[in-house]
């Protein structure tokens, strides 16, 4: 059997009052209630996780052996900006031209 976890210190509604407060968030007094629940909910989470004998664990960033697999970081050769330009609807000065996005054109 699993040993039981260390007592945990019980977050109050004043500790979730203050982290709002720091945080610059307005809470009403039901988020309150609800946030300070969760938050013991983490923490009392986190004891759990804490009162576990890891002792012989390597620690791991992944639980399965995975690796990433890149391509070579080999140069080639890129598109010419003539043969792109002339595939585009419209062109001006050597750049692409598009409708304002933004309110209208100077």
């Amino acid at each position: 059997m699993a040993p039981d976890p260390p007592e945990v210190a019980r977050i109050s509604r004043d500790d979730v009052t203050h982290v709002a407060l720091l945080a610059r968030l307005s809470l009403s007094d039901d988020e309150l209630d609800e946030f300070t629940g969760q938050l013991a909910a983490v923490l009392d989470h986190a004891a759990d996780l804490d009162a576990l004998d890891l002792d012989g664990v390597e620690p791991t960033a992944h639980p399965l052996p995975l690796r990433n697999v890149f391509r070579a970081d080999v140069p080639v050769a890129g598109v010419d900006r003539d043969e792109v330009l002339a595939a585009a609807p419209a062109v001006e000065e050597h750049r692409f031209k598009v409708p304002p996005v933004l309110g209208e054109s100077p």
